[in-house]
């Protein structure tokens, strides 16, 4: 089986360096790349072409601005945005419309949502 491809572009830089060495760990997930810069991230996403991408969620704790693209061009990807200042984890995906669900803001919570085994409670509009 192949492994889960992940792409980090949280910010601040310890979250995103904390959220590298926990899924490092994982035997079933590579990290397949590193933004500092949302600039970057459309670059990344055309040469990394991860299944999940990993962001720091806004004030609003609605889907940031840049996953709204991200899902249009990319709709087989999964996106994790955390908000570590609020404990608050969001995991954003497409299907006929974008479906979030707030998940644990845990190294288990992250693990499970990228494994998929998180349900769907919630669907924006």
């Amino acid at each position: 089986m192949n492994p889960i491809r992940v792409l980090v572009a949280n910010r601040p830089r310890l979250i995103r360096e904390l959220l590298m060495v926990t899924i490092s760990d994982q035997p079933d997930i590579e990290i397949v790349g590193e933004i500092q810069d949302e600039q970057e991230l459309a670059k990344a996403m055309e040469e990394t072409r991860p299944d999940f991408l990993i962001v720091a969620l806004e004030k609003s704790n609605r889907l940031p601005d840049v996953c709204k693209g991200i899902l249009h061009n990319y709709p087989q990807v999964r996106i994790i945005a955390i908000a570590s200042d609020r404990n608050i984890s969001m995991f954003y995906w497409t299907s006929l419309h974008i479906e979030s669900n707030q998940i644990e803001t845990s190294e288990a919570g992250v693990l499970s949502a990228i494994r998929g085994k998180t349900q769907s409670m919630n669907t924006l509009q």
